[in-house]
């Protein structure tokens, strides 16, 4: 019976290609890791069957979590390189290709204490034209690449290349492993592993594998991903809804599915199947140099960060996670307080701030007996903060916090807010949804017609205050139009308001709790009764928003 070769990729399910276009590479660090957990299921699910398999894996994981990668090593699996920072060829040129294939196996390597001889493309898939590709590989002394699939229209020249094959570089022969398909009257269509196995009908599937097994004559190349055997992992509702689906759709049948392979099938490491031997390498140290922090500064400005959250369970991890790195990163700039402002939550939310950041001698945990509203909640962490810069930001991050490094130092003599402004001619939105957008313009739209300043944003809960100057407002709307309701007064007052062009995504975990209808008749009053304190007669509101 044929030996077919088992190969998983290890990442994680923020470092995915259906969520890319909504996380950065930056924003990793703000995600709750599952890779060391769906890792251990994976290896103990091999242990069941008795199978050892190749593992590839991304240099970021292997420098992040270094013992992750050395538990698989030393439960007698192959480590490989999936890249380092999962890009796909299509975004590298020629020497970026070259320089994150060596650097991600430096980081195994390291990670490992094993030789690092086979690759994966992080990202999609090699095609006929993307064979420049293994001259480099090659050049930089991987044995083997699993990188190619054949999909669609093909001849048979190019369908001999969907099995095991040596292919000659400039530097001599490498193998490739292509991913496994099913041609049919010059069709070929995957069928071992992955989204294939996940998203094609079962029962075809297994058909074709047993197929393959009978009368191919060749190992085929099996796959599936750590993360697939984790139907709980975190859902990210910002991504597209196709996306979505490919990245969610029957989790919860897959380990199952992947189960009927491994009791049916003999499979082996790709290294093993062509006779490579592996050794034990020395770390290589890294090339960069560490950086030394800076020491405390006595006159470093003293600042709060505000957080308002109700119901917001799914994103507490996701915000540690990301004022950590904010910490970090400024606190030898700043001395950094935070004040977290549960408002009235009937979900976990409460218990969680307290549990992740209640230590911490620099924060307080505040809670409305009920749910207030977020204006409600901004001026309690007003209240509650100790320095006169207080940031107040929003629970999901879907303003980056490092926004504010730029923005404090706005808080210049005569200004009394700096507010995020998006809709600013050097700001911008990202997968934000055309409705909310349509909404929060045509409603700048007409605060511009009324207030002394005239800003491109009036409604972003995004910003920094002096404190003395807003904290004693009496704010009417406890809601999401109180948050203009403060830019409003202190607009009356004849305070100072400046706006900063930023950058507004998404949010990525969990969902919006403003209520639409009841904002937009909001922000329709607080224009009234602005309109009465200058002593202008009502705007009527036209179709397009505008007034007359």
């Amino acid at each position: 019976m044929t030996k077919h070769f088992l190969t998983i990729n290890l990442e994680d399910y923020f470092h995915v290609g259906p969520h890319s276009g909504v996380i950065p590479q930056r924003y990793w660090t703000r995600f709750d890791a599952r890779v060391e957990h769906n890792a251990r299921v994976s290896l103990d699910l091999l242990d069941k069957f008795g199978h050892k398999a190749t593992f590839f894996g991304l240099g970021w994981i292997a420098d992040q979590m270094p013992h992750v990668v050395r538990e698989i090593a030393d439960r007698g699996h192959e480590i490989a390189s999936k890249g380092y920072f999962h890009r796909p060829l299509a975004e590298m040129t020629p020497d970026e290709f070259r320089a994150d294939a060596v650097k991600s196996r430096i980081a195994l390597e390291n990670a490992s204490g094993r030789e690092v001889k086979g690759y994966r493309i992080a990202r999609g898939w090699f095609a006929e034209k993307d064979l420049w590709a293994l001259d480099t590989l090659s050049e930089e002394g991987f044995a083997y690449d699993s990188s190619l699939r054949i999909l669609g229209l093909t001849s048979k020249r190019t369908s001999a290349l969907g099995k095991l094959h040596q292919h000659q570089t400039k530097s001599g022969m490498i193998w490739e492993a292509p991913l496994s398909s099913w041609r049919f009257m010059g069709l070929s269509l995957p069928i071992s592993g992955g989204n294939y196995v996940r998203q094609l009908p079962d029962g075809f599937v297994r058909n074709r594998v047993a197929d393959w097994d009978r009368s191919a004559n060749a190992p085929m190349t099996f796959y599936f991903h750590v993360w697939e055997l984790d139907p709980d992992q975190p859902r990210i509702e910002a991504s597209p809804l196709l996306n979505r689906l490919r990245q969610y759709r029957n989790l919860a049948s897959m380990r199952e599915r992947i189960e009927h392979y491994l009791s049916t099938y003999n499979f082996q490491p790709i290294a093993g199947g062509i006779g490579l031997s592996l050794h034990p390498v020395a770390p290589v140290l890294s090339a960069a140099t560490t950086a030394t922090a800076k020491d405390f500064d006595a006159d470093r400005k003293k600042v709060t960060i505000a957080v308002p959250c109700y119901n917001e369970e799914l994103a507490i991890n996701y915000l540690a996670n990301t004022l950590r790195q904010f910490d970090k990163d400024y606190s030898p700039q700043f001395e950094l307080h935070y004040v977290f402002v549960d408002d009235g939550s009937t979900d976990k939310t409460f218990r969680m701030l307290n549990d992740v950041f209640g230590r911490n001698p620099r924060t307080k945990v505040v809670q409305h007996p009920q749910n207030r509203g977020v204006a409600a909640a901004t001026m309690t962490g007003l209240h509650n903060a100790e320095t006169e810069i207080v940031c107040v930001i929003d629970c999901d991050c879907s303003y980056a916090p490092e926004q504010l490094i730029d923005m404090i130092p706005m808080l210049s003599d005569g200004v009394d807010m700096v507010t995020a402004s998006p809709y600013h001619v050097k700001g911008a939105v990202l997968n934000v949804p055309e409705w909310r957008l349509f909404l929060s313009k045509g409603l700048s739209r007409l605060y511009r017609m009324v207030l002394r300043h005239k800003l491109a944003t009036y409604t972003a809960c995004f910003r920094v205050y002096r404190r003395t100057a807003v904290v004693d407002l009496e704010i009417e709307n406890p809601g999401y139009f109180g948050i203009t309701e403060i830019l409003v007064k202190l607009d009356q007052k004849g305070g100072g308001i400046v706006e900063y062009p930023a950058v507004l995504e998404s949010r990525l975990l969990g969902h919006s709790k403003m209520k639409i209808v009841k904002t937009i008749f909001g922000h329709l009053g607080l224009l009234k009764e602005a309109l009465r304190a200058k002593g202008k007669p009502d705007l009527t509101v036209t179709s397009n928003g505008l007034a007359k």
